[in-house]
């Protein structure tokens, strides 16, 4: 395979990048490019429709998932975008189709909420369904958060109360059944099979690796042979779709960039 020179960041204002975003059909967004040149896209209808984001410290976790979500809004989606660091995605604060939540009793009553309208999605006809907008649940720092949420339902709790946070069930109800709802969960983080009850491969379509070690690698990503070698630069990281690697440059869209895109996208500066 032919191997092509990455750009050191691929701007949203990189020529006709914008256009091939918005050519793309609904459900599906673009992640980056390629070293062999090629688009790098998610496809929320694939087999598994979820989209997994692992990265050490400045391997563009927040920017994938800033970019995804900003895309798969411009189509016609909702979102809840759950930010336990309170600070990483204010740009969904504002946007009549984005849910920003923070602290700790923000997420866990968003996620509540989530698996109440997870249950009435799965409940809807065929053509009902079809009429509700996608709904995308970004996860920003999924292992503090998670961590949190323990913590959190046991201060309350009574002793006939279930064990596991129901904001924690709603999460892991969201990934298994969230096709049959048209619910979609972009997670940042190691997942933990204790919460998730199975392998990434089984949950996530799409996973996105950058910086992490060979023993990370190897858990998320075992049939695609020993780790690569870390790039230096941020949001380059490997791609791993249907058991196969590609070593992308994920699209740079800052704060500013999404919500002028949203909110005026006919502004030729967006």
């Amino acid at each position: 395979m032919k191997k092509t020179v990455l750009p050191t960041m691929l701007s949203f204002y990189a020529p006709d990048l914008r256009e091939q975003i918005e050519a793309l059909p609904e459900g599906t967004a673009l992640i980056g490019i390629s070293a062999s040149g090629q688009a790098i896209a998610v496809d929320l209808d694939a087999e598994a429709p979820h989209v997994l984001v692992c990265t050490s410290s400045g391997g563009g976790s927040t920017t994938v998932l800033r970019s995804l979500t900003a895309q798969f809004l411009h189509q016609g989606a909702h979102a809840l975008v759950l930010d336990p660091k309170r600070i990483s995605h204010l740009w969904a604060k504002g946007l009549p189709t984005a849910t920003h939540r923070g602290n700790v009793a923000g997420i866990h009553d968003a996620l509540v909420g989530l698996g109440e309208e997870l249950a009435r999605r799965l409940d809807l006809a065929d053509s009902e369904l079809d009429a509700a907008p996608r709904l995308i649940v970004s996860v920003d720092s999924a292992l503090a958060a998670l961590r949190q949420l323990t913590r959190y339902w046991e201060t309350f709790r009574s002793k006939d109360d279930p064990h596991t946070s129901p904001a924690v069930a709603a999460l892991e109800a969201a990934l298994w059944t969230g096709r049959a709802a048209r619910v979609h969960v972009i997670l940042d983080g190691t997942p933990a099979p204790g919460v998730l009850g199975a392998a990434p491969h089984e949950l996530f379509g799409t996973v996105i690796l950058a910086r992490v070690t060979a023993s990370t690698w190897q858990r998320l990503a075992p049939f695609t042979g020993p780790a690569p070698k870390p790039s230096r630069h941020s949001s380059r990281g490997h791609v791993i779709q249907q058991g196969e690697s590609h070593e992308t440059q994920a699209i740079w869209m800052t704060d500013a960039d999404v919500v002028t895109w949203l909110t005026d996208p006919d502004d030729p500066q967006s």
